[in-house]
Parts: structure tokens; sequence; C-alpha cells
């Protein structure tokens, strides 16, 4: 344990770069620099109540060390628009509890996506979504994933 608490440790330099960050917390509504910097290029093509296709043309930021699209933004691209079916089919937004991803084939920065997803239902507070990423040009699947998501439920009176 203490060779992990060293090797995690800071170094001068890493504290004072540390430091001197600014953090500002996350207000309701406002959209994060996170989502801001993952989201930026998704295009809604289609929406329907449950249903939503778009396309989002991968940009190099978004790629890691070997040039494909990191499984981080392939996760927050699915959890967000998962999470806007939800909403397409008018029900509030709602906190994700379980996501669960198969990851299937890469991109690389340029190659244009077809993300789809759609309600699988809802029954009380909980609702499910499913999201196909695939290659729009060749249909090759990148990630399928599935969502679970709570919320509150709107009152009947």
């Amino acid at each position: 344990m203490e060779q992990a608490r060293v090797f995690l440790a800071l170094k001068k330099e890493e504290e004072e770069g540390v430091s001197q960050l600014t953090v500002i917390p996350h207000r309701r509504g406002v959209q994060s620099f996170f989502e801001g910097f993952s989201l930026r290029n998704v295009q809604v093509d289609r929406i329907e109540p449950g249903f939503i296709a778009c396309t989002f043309k991968v940009p190099p930021r978004l790629t890691d060390a070997t040039g494909n699209l990191s499984s981080g933004a392939i996760a927050t691209i699915v959890d967000a628009i998962g999470g806007a079916a939800i909403v397409a089919d008018g029900l509030p937004l709602k906190a994700t509890l379980n996501m669960a991803i198969t990851y299937l084939s890469n991109a690389k920065a340029n190659d244009e996506l077809e993300i789809i997803t759609r309600t699988m239902g809802h029954k009380g507070a909980l609702s499910g979504a499913s999201v196909i990423v695939s290659k729009k040009i060749t249909g090759d699947l990148i990630a399928t994933c599935q969502l679970s998501c709570f919320g509150k439920v709107l009152s009947k009176i």
C-alpha cells in the first residue's frame, strides 16, 4: 500500500501546477466543459418520440495516442444521446445508473459516424435506452450501448 501511495504522490512542480487550476462547480442547466468538448460535432438528423438519429464527424481532439476515437469519448456521447432519447419520449432528464458498452471496432479522426438511439421502455422512475454507433459509409459497428436511467416520476395530478 505504501508503494502505491508513493507512486501516486504528486511531485513539487505538479503540486504547484494543480494548485493554480480554477475549478468551477457544475451548475444545473449549464453545459459542462467536458460535454461541450465531446459533443460539439454531433448533428441531430432526425428526432421522434423515443428515437434520435445523429451524425458525428470524429474530431482529432477526441482521438487517443493510436489515432482512434477514445473509449471515454464514445461513453460520453452514448450517455448524452441515450438520455436525450428518453427526454424525446416526453420524460424529464434522468441520471444514468448503468451503461453496458460493447466496443466492436475503431473509428479514426474525420470518420463520419451514425448514432441511432431508441428507448427500450419505462417502468416507474426507470427508463432504458439502446444506442448503436456505426460508420456512416460502411455500416461497420463501432459500439453498442444499453443504458439504465433513473429520475423523478411526473405527477399525474
